[in-house]
Formats: structure tokens, C-alpha cells, sequence
């Protein structure tokens, strides 16, 4: 039985990593079972967690138990997105007993903590609390239901579980962190159970680090003070003194800005984002030194070790069967969803990622005529898929989602597809010959997903945004829209441009060499493996946590 009331990771702990943390986040991809997470956020809090416990680092999760996830994506008649809200349960959590109290809105709200053992699913332990418990009233019980909640209280009710909750249950524990780790700013109230338990803002200072993933200072979560305070976030400290603590005036509480106040260090998650966050964040006082570990995802999960043996090996038809092997297979999940039934020895491109304006889905539409002639090439042919969650209510994203839906109904070699978690995220980057990731530069902080496509033998074709910045050998490794001057393009102009050549690169350079130089374009697919495991693997990730960020 696992003692919950002085809980230790349940392994021998390597010594370089002996420094104790507890790693909080709004979500967490850890399995296809566990359906806690939504996109880039929990895919990234997953790795780190696999790499914690491959590593054997004195590291714990602590996360919300979703009662319905994010949302199932489902269709409606016309195929068209239709999101649907199940029960999830799950027997493979361990109830811990343990129940305690804190203020929500001015009423004691009970939570419950839920535990997944590491060897489960091959990740460090991780502590979910639930608010669903009888013992409190429905809208309590609901605190925890959906992830980021629509309703402004509800969300900043969520965020107080995160925090304050989360920083109780390691009293609970007894587990006493030497590092509590914000990822992203969801559990910033926990600052406020730290400043009773330690005293003073430098004593929190001492044990606080914060990972930013936000590009932009608009992009910050911000909340009245007065709505705060009066859903109890500020745990008994008053408004006034919570501004001389923050440091903020005014009466908009910036959640980003507070983490980082109480923060004695602080990332960024690539190189860009690093220096983006400096400079948004340079005109404010009482901020700590900004760095940056790039993101990267767990290879022993994502990759496809078939690939990889076949590439170590030189063994270039058996590597070639097996990509082909992989696109097929992969290619009846999409056949069972959408009656398209696909062609392993096509190009395939794949766009699949959270829906988000920014990230322009149908960009590669926008010019139906090139759009139609592209898809109708005898030459060279090609196919593509899309699939991605867009939040519920963001209905311009929806809006794109159906909108490609319908498109497709007009080409056999097109398709989209639903239910993007993580089991369809790995068949998807293995039907994938090319990657397709075009944010407007530069609103990706990171963005991770060409990282798993790439250790499954797909090639990216990207705008020169996030991590691709530091992976990018155009022609080599990967194909890069080459970056103009953005900062003197508007919106429309910046987006004609990135359209222009994504046309150019893929009817010049790409499909040219897929369908006239094998040998060339295997040497493209393999260059981009065995770079991403060199650098954009999650155990380099965790390691640099523990140098850069968790030592004194």
C-alpha cells in the first residue's frame, strides 16, 4: 500500500536529480485512457513526466481530475464538428482518502485526491484532485467537470483548485518540495497558501519557478481583482495587500505577472520564445532573469522504433516497406471516419494540431483555384488530411473545421478527421509524409507536434516559428517558408506571402523530389530523425529543468 500521509516517489531516486519538485499543471497527456489534457500544454506536461520517471528524478504531477475531459469530438449528420460531454472513469486510479477543505467563493469546497502509480503508464506519480464528491453541493461538484471551463468564475475556480488545492494536498502528503513548478500561470494562487506557510514573499520566492508559454502579453490571463477577491483566490489576503505584493495597480490582476513576481526563475519554451518573453516582459520591474528550455517530446513513447532500427541498420527497402506499412494502417482509421480511402504510395500531407485562428488550418485552401489544381495533379498526386480540437466555443475556429469538412466532400483525396488525442496524434504522424505547420509568425511559443511527426518518419514543412527555428536545415532536415520582414507586413499581407510559398516550396522543391528522388528525399526523412532525437527529446528536456531551473 502506498503511504499517502508521507509520501516519497516510489523508486530509487538518481542523485543528480535528488532535488525534490512538484510540477503543476492544468493538463496532462499521459495515456489514451486518461483524458485530462487538450492540446500542445498537456502533450508537453506528459513527456516531461515520462522523461521524470525514465530519469528516476525526485519529481511529482500534480493536475485536475477532468470528470469529462476536454470535450469528445463527435459529428453532426452533415459530418460537420459536434462536441459531446461522457462521464470518464477510470479503475486504474487509486483513491489516497485523502479529503480536505478550501475556501471557494466564500463556502468550503471539499477535494479529493486521485493517484496514478508510475508504473501504470511509465510516468512520474501524479496527484489529480476532484471536486465532485458528495459531500459537496453541485456547482462545487462541477468545479472540476470540464477543462477551462467557459464560465469565468468556474475557470478561476478551476485555477484555485490547481493552486491553493494543489499546494495543500503536499501538506497533505507530508511531501514538503524543495521546488513547486508553475507550468504556465493556471496555479498562481498556490503563492498565496505558500506566503502563509512560509511567511514571506522571499521564502516563496526561494522555492518558486514558472514556465511561461505565452507569446504574447495579451495572451496572459487577466482577471478583476475584485471578482478575484470575492471568489476567495486571494486565500484571506486583501486586495491592497495583494497589489504591494504583485507589485500591480490598477484593478486587473495579471496571472503571468504575479507567477513571475513570486518566481525566482523563469523559461520560456524555445530559444524564440525565450527571447520574446524578454522583451515583452523588460519595462516591468521584479522579474526574474527569463531563459528557455525548449520544449521536446518523449521519444520511447512517440517514436516509431521499427523506422529508427531500419535507419541505424542501413536496411533502405525494409525502411521504406515499413513507412509504407504505417501510412497504410494508418490510413483505415481515416477510411472507418470518413469513407476516404487513401493511397500508401501518395504523398501525404498532414495538418493536426489544436484549431487556433493563428495557426490558419485551411491556409493552403485560401486560393481555391491553386487549392483545386494541386489536388487534381496527375503528375504529382497528394493527399491530405486534418484533424484537431478546436475549443467548443470558439466558433471562428469551428467555423474552419466545418468548412474544411465540406471541402472535402469534394475530393476523394482529402479528408478530415475527429477524435485528435493521443493514439490518433501517432497514426496520423505516421500516415504523414510531410508535416504541415504554418503558424503566423511569431505567435508559437513552441509548438511540439513536428517533433513526434518527425520520429515517425515524416518530413516538416513549417513557417519559421517556435522550436523549428532551432531544427530548421531547409532542404536537409525539413522545409522552411524563409522569413521577410512580418513586422512590416499586416495580417492579410502576411498571410498572402506565407501562402505564395507554401505553393512555391511544395510544387518546386517538395513534390519534385518525393516522386523523381527517393534516395534524396529518405535522406530528408532520415536527417529530421535523427536530429529530433539529438536535441528535441524530453529526457535532455527534464535534465536542463533540474540544471537550469530547480538547483538553488
Amino acid at each position: 500500500m502506498t503511504d499517502f500521509k508521507n509520501f516519497q516517489v516510489p523508486y530509487q531516486v538518481a542523485p543528480e536529480y535528488a532535488t525534490k519538485t512538484a510540477y503543476f499543471s492544468m493538463e496532462f497527456a499521459i495515456h489514451q485512457p486518461l483524458k485530462i489534457y487538450s492540446g500542445g500544454l498537456g502533450f508537453l506536461s506528459g513527456s516531461h513526466l515520462r522523461s521524470a520517471y525514465e530519469l528516476k528524478q525526485n519529481l511529482i504531477g500534480i493536475g485536475i481530475l477532468w470528470k469529462y475531459g476536454y470535450y469528445d469530438q463527435g459529428r453532426n449528420q452533415d459530418q460537420t464538428l459536434k462536441p459531446e460531454w461522457y462521464e470518464k472513469l477510470y479503475s486504474f486510479l487509486e483513491d489516497t482518502g485523502i479529503k480536505y477543505q478550501i475556501t471557494v467563493h466564500d463556502v468550503p469546497v471539499w477535494i479529493k485526491a486521485y493517484y496514478l502509480a508510475p508504473t501504470t503508464f511509465n510516468a512520474a506519480p501524479l496527484f489529480l484532485l476532484s471536486t465532485d464528491t458528495p459531500e459537496n453541493d453541485y456547482l462545487s461538484q462541477t468545479i472540476t467537470h470540464k477543462l477551462y471551463d467557459s464560465d469565468t468564475a468556474a475557470k478561476i475556480a478551476q485555477c484555485m483548485i490547481l493552486g491553493i488545492g494543489g499546494a495543500r494536498l503536499l501538506d497533505e502528503l507530508n511531501f514538503n518540495p524543495d521546488v513547486y513548478h508553475l507550468n504556465e500561470a493556471h496555479g498562481v494562487s498556490s503563492v498565496f497558501h505558500l506566503l502563509k506557510k512560509f511567511g514571506s514573499k522571499e521564502e516563496v520566492k526561494k522555492r518558486l519557478v514558472f514556465t511561461t508559454h505565452t507569446p504574447e502579453e495579451a495572451g496572459n490571463e487577466k482577471h478583476d481583482f475584485y471578482l478575484l477577491n470575492k471568489m476567495s483566490f486571494f486565500n484571506g489576503f486583501t486586495v491592497d495587500q495583494v497589489k504591494e505584493l504583485t507589485g500591480m495597480k490598477g484593478d486587473i490582476f495579471n496571472h503571468s505577472l504575479a507567477a513571475l513576481r513570486f518566481a525566482r526563475k523563469a523559461n520560456g519554451v524555445s530559444r524564440l520564445h525565450g527571447q520574446v518573453s524578454r522583451e515583452m516582459w523588460k519595462d516591468y520591474p521584479d522579474i526574474p532573469e527569463i531563459t528557455h528550455i525548449t520544449n521536446s517530446q518523449n521519444y520511447k513513447y512517440w517514436a516509431d522504433k521499427q523506422l529508427y532500427n531500419f535507419e541505424n541498420t542501413g536496411d533502405q527497402t525494409a525502411f521504406d516497406d515499413r513507412k509504407r506499412y504505417l501510412k497504410k494502417r494508418a490510413f483505415e482509421i481515416v477510411a472507418d471516419q470518413t469513407g476516404q480511402l487513401l493511397d500508401p504510395d501518395v504523398l501525404t500531407i498532414v495538418w493536426a494540431r489544436r484549431f487556433a485562428s493563428y495557426k490558419r488550418a485551411e491556409l493552403i485552401t485560401r486560393d481555391l483555384r491553386r487549392f483545386d489544381a494541386l489536388m487534381k495533379n496527375t503528375k504529382y498526386p497528394i493527399q491530405i488530411i486534418w484533424a484537431g480540437k478546436p475549443y467548443p466555443l470558439d466558433y471562428g475556429a469551428v467555423s474552419v473545421f466545418n468548412q474544411l469538412v465540406h471541402l472535402s466532400k469534394n475530393y476523394p483525396n482529402m479528408a478530415v478527421c475527429v477524435g485528435y488525442e493521443l493514439t490518433l496524434s501517432k497514426r496520423l504522424k505516421q500516415a504523414s509524409d510531410i508535416w504541415l505547420n504554418n503558424p503566423r509568425v511569431p505567435r508559437e511559443a513552441s509548438g511540439t507536434s513536428g517533433m513526434t511527426a518527425s520520429m515517425n518518419g515524416s518530413v516538416n514543412f513549417s513557417t519559421y516559428d517556435g522550436w523549428i527555428c532551432e531544427f530548421a536545415e531547409h532542404g536537409e532536415n525539413c522545409f522552411i517558408v524563409p522569413s521577410p520582414n512580418y513586422a512590416s507586413m499586416n495580417i492579410q499581407e502576411q498571410d498572402e506571402y506565407d501562402l505564395n510559398k507554401l505553393y512555391e516550396i511544395l510544387e518546386n522543391e517538395i513534390l519534385p523530389t518525393y516522386y523523381d528522388d527517393k534516395e534524396k528525399w529518405r535522406k530528408i526523412v532520415q536527417k529530421g530523425m535523427t536530429d529530433v532525437v539529438g536535441y528535441f527529446e524530453s529526457n535532455r528536456m527534464a535534465k536542463e529543468y533540474y540544471e537550469l531551473m530547480y538547483k538553488g
